[in-house]
């Protein structure tokens, strides 16, 4: 069942296998089969074998083959297999060597840390421990690895394995990459370069014993054009590689400063001094502060698009068609300080449960306050008949039943409040599923980074529904947990597609 689960996964967050081979005639069928138990999508790229791994490729069923008649070498082998994958609507590539090194049964392991840190470069790193290997082996690795860390600044364990997870989309230099085996450095010092997350992880390897190895490597002529490439990326690394590193320095740097521009000037500037005369003005007028409540919503929309310009879009959906002007309440995952941003965005007259931090943010916590906002420490005893005065009014209240943000987005215990508010209020229940918001400003970052912003509006649950699901709150709580994750799930395998 896990098995299959992983399957069923890699297939929807676009992931492929790609294996080349050449002259792997006793390993490349055992390879396959593993791999296919796996993965679905196996590409196999015959790098003009002569040993009969064609025919033995040939009556393997399941897979894609890319065959040609010349030996090209690995890197050219790659090349095809790579663009292949992108004909094929692929996201991303596993690469594995078709000598039987890489243990297919790893391939979970690379799509947890492919879900874990979406358009990353993922680099499965060897466990050599008590492995008999060649000393030119041995010395290739950490020469490779050496110049690495020279070219880009960055250091890894393994810059010579072959077993990777490789973004389609964000692979830079495949026009000029070497036909042969360095072909993988060169590609791994373009993507740090680029600003390509690189994410090593363990990966078992086996090694038979010599006298059964089968090895391309020629230590003379190979050692000659690792040299040569080594000495053209270190000199690129200085024309190319450093300008590339300043100027996404640079914009992270504008990107976070203007957001916080943004965000700074709209609370001083407009929040602050509105609420201040606007609250005062209602007082001595006798009214009520609604239009304060307005101009959150109008604040969220903004910054919402000036968000999705710095990232890559923001984007609210309803696949349901969903009637969000009738009081409600909404449960969202919380992901992020900008949270309150996209869901301001969603419509006036909606209020928000809030921490004590907000409630007493010198920046706009005399808004808050104002705006008819309270915080969860309230308790309910006294919250409940104030929320109910504000829904009597048309307001719908939004709470994020986690209470707290996680560091990698995950989507934590559900407390019961939220669900025991809309039982005494008699409401109807609205999923919101968030992505996107705790990738572009993660918990305790420093920085923004750039990603799509979506935020999904799910079906209502009336009150009956919401006692069918369970009788228990706690169950209750449970449930909507349950169907939010996945459906966030379901969102990352489709975002994370051009993370």
């Amino acid at each position: 069942m896990q098995e299959f689960h992983s399957r069923q996964l890699l297939h929807e967050r676009g992931i492929c296998c790609v294996i080349p081979v050449y002259n792997n005639a006793g390993t490349i069928a055992d390879v396959v089969k593993r791999t296919l138990r796996q993965c679905d999508d196996v590409i196999v790229v015959n790098d003009g074998s002569t040993d009969g791994t064609a025919e033995i490729l040939r009556g393997l069923d399941g897979i894609t083959l890319v065959d040609y008649n010349d030996n090209a070498g690995k890197g050219t082998a790659l090349k095809r297999g790579f663009r292949q994958a992108l004909d094929m609507g692929f996201a991303y590539a596993i690469t594995l060597d078709a000598d039987g090194q890489h243990y297919p049964e790893d391939i979970p392991t690379l799509l947890k840390a492919n879900m874990a840190s979406p358009g990353a470069l993922i680099v499965g790193s060897r466990k050599l421990d008590g492995v008999v290997r060649s000393k030119g082996s041995s010395f290739a690795n950490k020469f490779s690895n050496f110049w690495f860390c020279v070219q880009t600044l960055h250091r890894i364990p393994d810059t010579q394995t072959g077993y990777r997870l490789y973004p389609l989309h964000k692979l830079h230099g495949l026009n000029i990459m070497t036909s042969r085996y360095e072909a993988e450095l060169e590609l791994l010092v373009f993507a740090s370069w680029h600003g390509v997350k690189i994410v090593p992880i363990e990966v078992n390897v086996y090694y038979p014993a010599p006298e059964e190895r089968v090895s391309h490597f020629r230590p003379g002529p190979d050692f000659a054009r690792i040299s040569v490439l080594n000495t053209c990326l270190c000199f690129m690394a200085i024309i190319y590689g450093l300008p590339l590193g300043v100027a996404r320095i640079a914009y992270t740097l504008f990107m976070t400063l203007y957001s916080l521009m943004v965000y700074l000037s709209g609370a001083i500037c407009v929040i602050y001094p509105f609420a201040l005369i606007y609250t005062t003005y209602c007082k001595i007028k006798g009214r009520s502060g609604d239009k304060l409540n307005a101009l959150f919503h109008w604040l969220g929309k903004n910054i919402t698009k000036q968000l999705g310009w710095l990232g890559k879009g923001a984007t609210i959906d309803n696949p349901h068609r969903t009637d969000i002007e009738k009081p409600c309440i909404f449960i969202c995952n919380h992901q992020s300080h900008l949270d309150l941003m996209i869901n301001l965005a969603l419509k006036r007259k909606l209020v928000f449960l809030t921490n004590d931090w907000v409630w007493k943010s010198p920046f706009f916590g005399y808004a808050i306050r104002h705006a008819h906002y309270y915080p969860v420490s309230m308790g309910m005893e006294e919250l409940t008949p104030r929320l109910r005065k504000l829904v009597e009014k048309g307001y719908s209240i939004t709470v994020f039943p986690e209470g707290t943000r996680s560091k990698d987005c995950s989507i934590g215990r559900f407390h019961k409040g939220a669900f025991h508010l809309a039982e005494q209020l008699n409401l109807d229940i609205i999923p919101l599923v968030e992505y996107g918001l705790g990738k572009m400003l993660p918990k305790k970052a420093l920085y923004m980074r750039r990603w799509a912003l979506h935020l999904e509006i799910g079906r209502r649950f009336t009150p009956e529904e919401q006692k069918k699901i369970s009788p228990e709150l706690r169950e209750r709580a449970k449930w909507f947990r349950k169907l939010i994750r996945n459906r966030y799930q379901e969102i990352c395998n489709k975002f994370d597609k051009d993370a």
